[in-house]
């Protein structure tokens, strides 16, 4: 976390603007037990951050699952104390929008009625809801979850279909990446695209890009190590 955030200001200064968001992540990022020692970590980060700055950092967090026991004291402790400072909120395995209503729920609760939120689809069911999903006013941005939506078909779709070029052959992961997508753009929604896990082959993430950009269309995309930024 520190090292994306430094990664941000850093090229900020660079640029003249903020080219890149950062979502500090309390689902995978939290060890268990740790939950709330982490989300109070999260708290600290953000509230060290230069918020002086020509370009002020641009910065969101994700949360647990709604239906995860963390979910609840992760909102109080995070947009409670620095709500105001967020971008964004990121849901992952949202399954229906009775999972946003929920989310959106906590962060006002929060204090923070108007943070908007990101949603991860990470299931075929969540698939076939996403139109509906993409429709509710207080998301943003939709994110396809290529690591559990490949767990959810238990074994009938093969590891190969994660690595960089598997993804994009395998059809019914072809079909997920095109329906989020279209929902997506359908509301005037963001599309972003899953992560890649090779980083030290910078031209295979940069071929990913190209192709979640030109062939399934995405127009950003995540990353999960500093090295993938540039």
């Amino acid at each position: 976390m520190r090292k994306s955030l430094a990664l941000q200001a850093e090229m900020a200064a660079r640029h003249g603007a903020c080219l890149f968001d950062v979502t500090l992540d309390c689902e995978d990022g939290a060890p268990v037990g740790g939950e709330a020692e982490h989300a109070a970590l999260v708290v600290e980060l953000v509230r060290s951050l230069d918020w002086a700055a020509p370009v002020p950092p641009r910065v969101g967090v994700r949360v647990h699952p709604v239906d995860h026991p963390a979910f609840a004291a992760d909102v109080a402790t995070i947009v409670g104390s620095v709500g105001t400072r967020l971008t964004h909120v990121m849901v992952p395995k949202v399954e229906s929008v009775a999972d946003v209503e929920r989310a959106a729920a906590a962060l006002d609760a929060a204090g923070a009625p108007s943070l908007p939120l990101h949603v991860l689809i990470e299931s075929p069911a969540a698939v076939h809801r996403a139109f509906d999903i993409a429709a509710h006013p207080r998301v943003v941005s939709l994110s396809f979850g290529l690591m559990d939506f490949v767990s959810a078909h238990g074994g009938a779709i093969p590891a190969d279909a994660m690595t960089v070029q598997g993804q994009f052959a395998h059809p019914l992961v072809r079909r997920a990446k095109l329906a989020i997508a279209s929902a997506a753009h359908a509301h005037g929604k963001v599309p972003s695209h899953c992560v890649v896990t090779e980083f030290r082959d910078r031209e295979a993430v940069a071929d990913a890009a190209r192709r979640a950009a030109r062939e399934f269309g995405y127009t950003r995309m995540w990353s999960i190590h500093p090295d993938q930024i540039e």
